[in-house]
């Protein structure tokens, strides 16, 4: 589906006759130039044998912590995207010899790459000099991080979990097919009836994509969803065709009918685990499976992860740990965040950290966590008590150790107690880490349609109630609780001349205060995206300058962005919740569920859903498609890879856009 361009790095693994002194190459400065979209540092200077290097085989691995792309061909500096393969190492065997001025290099893996492939990486020994060093044979073990290659295969990118990365930027670096250039010329090239039944406002989550999989048909790209029938499909991205399916036997009954605060179904977009080809997906009664991607075989589990029924949000994946948020208390439920290490099916561990003493705080951010660079767990919570000597944590920002063992850092807005009592809950407009002059910067917001920016490192400052960033209110003057403010998950993008980008979807006729947008693309009646820039303030800590509005869209989703073209659905769905707008105080529990909507008023006065791509840097529109989808969609997600754009609609239906190279298959 493409060709993709990778960043690898090289691991010299000597045998224990190089023992004694060695001819070692120090790596100096390469002079190249490169693409730093993640902010890391370019590599320090490492060590390596040039001995081993002609006399061995070398491991290398590609490990998605590094972004950073500068490569010299044939002495040419070029700049080439980076590939994203989650968090996980990924051996394969490579032959290596060093002639002057150059490093040939070959792999062939069977799960990543359809045939073996061979690149080049012309060194610049010139600019290195030589040192003689003792070196302990068993030790042994330097990585040449100063030298990159760039490997192409035909394979495309993949989209491995809600966001495409644990830090929930939407933004895919290694998408190259579509393009400002060519995307107005995107259409259907496929939609697939899945068997699945809707029940309240759920259907299928987020689509998910994976890559090279060793199917009893040969090797395939496989698109992944799970069910709202306890159902989880897989389907040839190429197609459209069914692969496989599995429903789940659920071991419990729901207590309660269907709802859609608690739709008695599996809520949680899936993760996969590429290293192992497996996708960890929940089970509508809280279980965990691992399923094979090829085959659909149980490898993992079950295990009981989350209380049976309980509404939990996207699975997130780092270091062979499986996360996951819940809310609304469904199944009887208390909000909170769980982990289960998976990198042992045999030893398995379960953590929790609940951070409400009841119910209330709950975590329903759509990506569910986000993943730092050095593994915290960043969530958002929303209404509910706020004391942070008894545990409670409404309507804050946290960060928790990777073993949920504690709250290392929270950060509460200075207003919080307005935001539990008027319902202007945080995680309605979702969380996300980015990289921005070197240092990881979260940014969130939620109805009160506030954006904020916080440090990683200090939360909150001493008072943990002073972000980095707070812009003033962008919208929802009135402060209301439905219908309008940020709702989804934003986006993040390095684009040109090293520009950072953040777009947040936003639910209303848009009658902005101040700041105003420099540039509009026509009324907003039924919603928008909003584009910033990030800038540096006087004191140096990031800020935001408005830059765009988009074309009006009926109630926008999650942006995604790849290769300068920002992609979002306009939903089309009924954001009312109540009869009785505005009413956040009720004398009981019964009159607060008598004012709600039923499922089914819900599902009234909804509209078709319509993909949209903009060009990322002007909100111009670039294309739509128009009646191409045939039904609503409630909370969801896109999937960008290989040139296809992936979606799914309330009626079950799976569709594929792309540039169209043949007939239209429906399935």
């Amino acid at each position: 589906m493409g060709i993709l361009s990778t960043v690898v790095q090289i691991s010299a693994l000597p045998d224990e006759s190089h023992a004694g002194p060695q001819s070692v190459w120090r790596r100096r400065s390469f002079g190249v130039v490169g693409n730093n979209d993640s902010g890391l540092a370019p590599p320090t200077a490492k060590e390596f044998p040039k001995e081993a290097l002609r006399r061995d085989p070398v491991a290398f691995r590609l490990n998605r912590s590094i972004d950073y792309s500068p490569v010299l061909i044939d002495r040419t500096p070029k700049i080439m995207p980076a590939f994203d393969l989650q968090e996980n190492l990924i051996e394969m065997p490579l032959q290596s010899r060093i002639s002057t001025g150059a490093v040939t290099l070959s792999a062939s893996h069977p799960r990543l790459l359809s045939r073996p492939v061979h690149a080049k990486l012309t060194v610049p020994f010139g600019r290195m000099r030589r040192s003689r060093q003792h070196v302990k044979p068993r030790l042994f073990k330097w990585p040449l991080a100063g030298i990159f290659f760039v490997l192409c295969a035909a394979c495309s990118a993949e989209w491995l979990t809600y966001g495409h990365d644990p830090q929930r930027t939407g933004y895919n670096p290694s998408e190259t097919e579509l393009s400002p250039a060519n995307v107005a010329s995107l259409s259907l090239v496929w939609q697939t009836q899945l068997d699945n039944a809707p029940l309240a406002l759920s259907a299928l989550t987020a689509p998910l994509v994976a890559d090279n999989l060793a199917t009893s048909a040969g090797p395939k790209s496989l698109v992944v969803v799970g069910g709202s029938s306890n159902t989880f499909f897989a389907v040839d991205a190429e197609d459209g065709a069914v692969v496989w399916n599995r429903t789940f036997t659920s071991l419990a009954a729901p207590k309660e009918e269907s709802f859609y605060l608690c739709p008695n179904t599996p809520n949680a977009t899936p993760v996969i685990d590429k290293e192992h080809s497996l996708v960890y997906t929940l089970a509508a009664d809280g279980r965990l499976f691992g399923l094979d991607l090829a085959t659909g075989t149980v490898k993992f589990g079950p295990f009981a992860f989350i209380p049976a029924f309980a509404k939990a949000w996207s699975l997130n994946l780092r270091n062979g740990v499986v996360y996951t948020t819940t809310s609304q208390a469904c199944g009887g439920d208390r909000s909170g965040v769980y982990s289960m290490r998976v990198s042992d099916p045999v030893h398995v561990e379960s953590h929790e950290l609940f951070v409400r003493r009841g119910f209330g705080g709950g975590m329903w951010l759509r990506g569910g966590t986000v993943l730092g660079q050095d593994g915290t767990v960043y969530v958002s919570t929303g209404d509910g008590a706020f004391d942070p000597a008894l545990g409670d944590y409404s309507n804050t920002y946290l960060a928790a150790a990777p073993d949920l063992a504690s709250v290392r850092d929270y950060y509460s807005p200075p207003n919080w107690n307005d935001l539990s009592k008027l319902d202007l809950d945080l995680p309605s407009g979702g969380f996300l880490a980015f990289t921005f002059h070197g240092k990881e910067v979260l940014a969130g917001g939620g109805k009160e349609s506030v954006v904020y920016l916080l440090d990683p490192e200090n939360l909150g400052g001493g008072t943990h109630q002073r972000a980095l960033y707070t812009s003033p209110v962008l919208a929802n003057e009135g402060r209301a609780l439905e219908e309008k403010g940020f709702w989804g998950s934003p986006a993040a993008w390095t684009g040109p001349h090293r520009q950072t980008w953040l777009y947040f979807p936003f639910g209303e006729a848009w009658q902005p205060p101040p700041p105003r947008f420099p540039v509009t693309n026509g009324d907003t009646p039924h919603g928008s995206i909003l584009a910033f820039k990030v800038s540096t303030s006087e004191t140096t800590a990031p800020t935001l300058e408005t830059a765009w509005v988009s074309p009006d869209m009926n109630l926008p989703d999650a942006p995604v962005i790849a290769n300068g073209v920002l992609y979002a659905l306009a939903t089309g769905e009924n954001p009312g919740q109540d009869h009785l707008l505005g009413v956040t105080h009720f004398r009981s529990t019964e009159e607060w569920k008598r004012n709600l909507l039923t499922s089914a008023e819900r599902s009234a006065g909804t509209h078709p859903a319509v993909l949209v791509a903009l060009d990322a840097t002007s909100g111009k529109l670039l294309y739509q498609s128009g009646d191409a989808m045939k039904s609503w969609v409630h909370f969801t997600g896109l999937a960008v890879t290989g040139g296809r754009v992936f979606a799914v609609d309330h009626e079950s239906r799976l569709y594929c856009f792309g540039l169209r190279t043949a007939a239209l298959p429906v399935h």
